[in-house]
């Protein structure tokens, strides 16, 4: 294990940011191009009434109703905070395959491939392959893991047909959503069970993506009750490794299903659950106390676990309405260093209420129980205990005033919790939102957000081999010491309608962090046992790092006709950060600010064809790391596809077409691994559908 996992780090040095550059003019010459000549086909097709690229206009996009800023419905574009949402039309158009692949059409939005099975992600800088400081929800389920604290991306997944947007804040979420949601706060909501009625097949597969098969059927009684089935399962080939080592195949199957039940005009219910099972190909380097001291292992990640979801919303009237949310989650995770199992259980209570003078007040009071074990598969790799139950108390109250009815309004609140670690922590928040004409929004935010410590900073103990002669060994220590890192955010934000076809969203940001964790040396010390006799470095987990991060996001959207949609986003990101005072640590700085892109560039580009084709282009230019040695890279892909009748459609997708492969992370142990050129195609049947 590397302690880059969790925070970014590789060890290397920083080596500048190196230089922006990007062809950007011969990219919106080539689309333009494409653009021409998709007009002069259409001169000569049969005239028809053209289905727009999507069933919504920009003016509408804004009028989407998300719920992650407030647990509430609110229009997208009256949201005092950084949200964009992608939605299903989005997903299906980018021929992404997995949700954190869907996830880079977002602006500010770090993803990076570490090999086949493996993401690093982040917003607004700290990418690892664990999304430290990013809290991330299917449904409002929380799916963060306090033993590493962060996200397996590996088992994130459903069918990504019944996705019906991905609402992803950037910044601070803590006043809603509690610890861990310091960076931002992504929300996957799937479809409501009478958007899916019918039966959906879809198969496929290519020379990475080397065969899938997705399966969903949905009914209902036609009155009040709906439901819906799926199952899914893919296998994946290896990336390109220059030692030739294809360890990183994955296979995974998962299914599930979804009931709502609206029992009278003010009751509603959800019950859902998923079961999956897997495998993901690893190498990891194992240390020893015997010769030959350290073993680079290939294994398999045996991956298993469900969840079960229950949800209940009554409304008293149009100024009152409560929700209770509970679920239950076990995970299984056996690989070559390690092994935990885990159970949670979650419950969630919401009261919302409509004062006088239009104000907006929520409060409600929740609780998170996760009780983990972990099984030491290695005598180098433990926990103590191995068993360790997280409890994690909340409440939270926020508040929306009108200043000026329609025009200006502010909104307070602050999340209260207690954890193990930390004990009690306050997390207050305050925003404003003012719409001078009903197409244009400015607002901006303060707010204090914290992550607190997991199993790793707490109880872990991982040693690794220094030098063999004399025979001498690091050991990374959990003592208990680490206290909850902190971020106040500065954010302030513009959107505006300027045309019927034209939408332009801006969000710039200052965070100013606190404790964030660094790593201590202590005093060398001698073992005689385990035998032979050696000596120790100890490193400790501290909160010596300070500093803070700046940027913006522009995301422009453009529809320069009924069957051309341009969109873009360019993120801008700086890095400070320093020791504290009294800190020895020499490396983690410089690692987490050379492991964040400067700037990131993209365009999607997507037309409607004649004869019912569509074809869809994207270009993104991604900054160097140069603390994990990744050179910046330019990529695109393509999707063209055929609705070759009203059931029946075809897809034909390359990805990453402009290298044989280039790379994204460093975060494997035989040197960069190639993100490879690759193809598939996907057939897709449906019918019954509403």
């Amino acid at each position: 294990m590397n302690t880059s996992s969790y925070s970014s780090s590789s060890g290397l040095a920083h080596a500048g940011a190196g230089t922006f550059t990007f062809p950007v003019t011969k990219i919106l010459l080539l689309l333009f191009l494409l653009a021409v000549l998709v007009k002069q086909s259409r001169g000569n097709d049969n005239p028809k009434p053209e289905v727009p690229l999507t069933q919504i206009s920009l003016e509408d996009l804004g009028e989407i109703e998300v719920t992650t800023a407030s647990k509430e419905p609110v229009k997208a574009s009256q949201t005092p905070a950084a949200i964009y949402v992608i939605t299903q039309e989005d997903i299906r158009r980018s021929g992404a395959t997995s949700i954190p692949e869907a996830l880079r059409l977002a602006p500010g939005v770090e993803v990076a491939r570490v090999d086949s099975n493996t993401w690093s992600l982040g917003v607004r800088g700290f990418g690892s392959a664990l999304s430290r400081s990013v809290l991330v929800l299917i449904d409002g389920r929380t799916v963060y893991t306090p033993l590493f604290a962060g996200v397996y991306w590996q088992v994130q997944d459903t069918l990504l047909e019944d996705i019906e947007r991905i609402e992803v804040i950037r910044g601070p979420g803590g006043t809603i959503w509690g610890a861990n949601a310091v960076n931002a706060v992504i929300n996957i909501i799937t479809k409501n069970t009478k958007e899916t009625y019918g039966t959906l097949l879809s198969t496929g597969g290519g020379n990475l993506d080397q065969g899938f098969v997705n399966f969903r059927y949905g009914s209902g009684n036609g009155h009040n009750f709906n439901y819906r089935v799926y199952g899914k399962a893919f296998t994946r080939g290896p990336e390109f490794h220059s030692d030739g080592r294809q360890f990183d195949d994955w296979r995974m199957g998962q299914t599930g299903f979804r009931a709502d039940l609206d029992s009278n005009d003010r009751d509603t219910f959800t019950l859902q659950g998923d079961l999956y099972r897997g495998e993901a190909g690893q190498r990891l380097q194992i240390t020893s106390y015997s010769q030959p001291y350290t073993t680079n292992v290939e294994q398999n990640a045996e991956l298993a676990g469900g969840n079960l979801m229950g949800r209940w919303k009554r409304v008293f009237s149009n100024r009152s309405n409560i929700q209770l949310q509970t679920y239950y989650d076990r995970t299984n995770r056996t690989q070559a260093n390690f092994a935990e199992s885990r159970d949670t259980f979650d419950i969630d209570f919401v009261h919302h209420l409509k004062l006088s003078w239009g104000q907006e007040f929520l409060w409600g009071l929740g609780t998170r129980i996760s009780s983990g074990n972990a099984t030491q598969v290695v005598p180098t790799v433990a926990f103590t205990p191995d068993h360790h139950t997280d409890k994690l108390y909340n409440a939270f109250i926020q508040d929306e005033i009108p200043i000026v009815p329609n025009r200006l309004s502010i909104t307070v609140g602050s999340k209260f919790l207690h954890n193990n670690y930390s004990g009690f922590e306050a997390q207050p928040s305050a925003r404003v939102l003012w719409t001078p004409t009903p197409r244009q929004t400015f607002w901006g935010a303060v707010t204090r957000a914290v992550r607190t410590p997991s199993r790793v900073e707490e109880d872990l103990q991982i040693t690794g081999l220094f030098m063999s002669n004399p025979l001498t060994f690091y050991r990374i220590i959990g003592d208990r010491k680490f206290t909850s890192e902190t971020l106040i955010g500065y954010e302030v934000g513009y959107r505006s309608l300027i045309k019927p076809k034209f939408y332009l969203d801006i969000a710039a940001f200052y965070n100013n962090y606190a404790d964030l964790l660094s790593i201590q040396t202590g005093t060398p010390f001698s073992e005689t046992s385990p035998p032979p006799a050696h000596t120790v470095f100890p490193l400790f987990f501290r909160n010596g790092l300070q500093g803070n991060t700046s940027g913006f996001e522009i995301a422009p959207d453009w529809t320069p006709t009924r069957w051309w949609r341009l969109r873009g986003s360019y993120s801008y990101l700086n890095i400070d950060l320093n020791n504290s005072n009294g800190s020895q640590d020499v490396s983690t700085a410089s690692s987490i600010q050379g492991s964040s892109p400067r700037h990131q560039f993209s365009i999607q580009s997507s037309f409607d064809l004649p004869k019912k084709l569509e074809f869809d282009q994207s270009f993104r230019y991604v900054g160097p790391l140069p603390a994990q040695r990744v050179q910046a890279y330019t990529t695109a892909d393509v999707q063209f596809s055929w609705n070759a009748m009203r059931s029946l459609s075809l897809s034909v997708v390359g990805q990453n077409l402009f290298q044989p492969h280039h790379a994204e992370s460093g975060g494997d142990l035989g040197g960069l691994v190639g993100m490879r050129r690759s193809a598939y195609v996907k057939l897709t049947w449906q019918i019954g559908q509403r």
